[in-house]
């Protein structure tokens, strides 16, 4: 068997993050420019701008944007990968919009949308208000189906979850909001003898 000290685990747990290494091709179509470390992205779709940590090195190198952790402390080197997977969301995002899908369940659930604003009844003696952010587009289809879609894989992301949060769906008759393709756990009811 193996004699594994804290030494080398500590020395293989601080090795720079291997996604934060591979550069990120800037594709056609898109321009990014970067000022100390915000860096933006323009796309057919829109722009994003984002500030990074100054742990890590943000430089463009023909047509390339390469990520490089500024000392060796583990802080750095794991900030190079976020920092790395955050701009590869933003060119995807300027060029494709990013989009998750609810379905709201349940008899009399469903939603409205009515300019910038949300509005969901889910079984409650009042019904719940949501004002969209900037940047996210809203779609319902048959009062139960919710579209978000938007440049920033964070922000739909967020937009969902808030959503879902209203009234998340319950295991034993699935009633509420679920994220399509999530996984939900059901439970049997009680049988009654």
């Amino acid at each position: 068997m193996k004699n594994t000290t804290k030494e080398t685990f500590v020395a293989k747990s601080i090795k720079t993050s291997r996604v934060g290494r591979a550069p990120i091709v800037i594709p056609a179509g898109v321009t990014v420019s970067l000022q100390d470390n915000q860096v933006t992205v323009q796309g057919p779709q829109g722009k994003l701008t984002k500030t990074f940590d100054p742990a890590v090195l943000i430089s463009i190198q023909e047509q390339q944007i390469i990520f490089s952790p500024r000392d060796g402390s583990r802080f750095a080197k794991a900030m190079q990968g976020t920092a790395r997977s955050i701009v590869a969301s933003m060119v995807k995002g300027v060029q494709h919009l990013f989009s998750k899908n609810l379905e709201i369940n349940g008899t009399g659930y469903r939603a409205v949308l009515k300019g910038k604003s949300l509005e969901l009844f889910l079984g409650k003696s009042h019904s719940d208000q949501y004002q969209v952010p900037e940047g996210i587009t809203l779609t319902v289809t048959d009062n139960t189906k919710i579209k978000v879609e938007g440049m920033s894989l964070e922000q739909v992301g967020k937009v969902a979850a808030d959503i879902f949060h209203f009234k998340k769906v319950e295991p034993y008759k699935a009633k509420g909001v679920t994220i399509v393709g999530q996984y939900v756990h059901r439970k049997e009811g009680k049988k009654s003898s």
